[in-house]
């Protein structure tokens, strides 16, 4: 896929590059800071909301290294501990 590209040739610029983007990030860093401090009490009131919403997204976003739920494991399982190619050993 080529690149954006603009007059002779060239390759565009990101938009937060141009005058507009500039403008565009300087008034959402104005905006986000005057949010934070006149609603610090709004935000603070949301925090624990935002903490248990973080369980079931790291949930699903960090389960992509170990096959999931109901994968076969990887090594073999230690002495005395069950895993699903190595049946329980009762030691009696």
């Amino acid at each position: 896929m080529q690149p954006d590209r603009g007059p002779d040739d060239v390759p565009a610029a990101p938009w937060w590059k141009t005058s507009s983007g500039i403008v565009m990030c300087g008034f959402l860093l104005v905006a986000g800071f005057y949010l934070a401090t006149e609603h610090t009490a709004h935000l603070f009131g949301v925090l624990p909301f935002l903490l248990i919403l973080a369980c079931p997204l790291m949930h699903l976003f960090q389960h992509h290294g170990h096959g999931g739920h109901g994968a076969p494991a990887s090594g073999p399982s230690p002495a005395g501990i069950a895993g699903p190619d190595r049946p329980r050993e009762d030691r009696a």
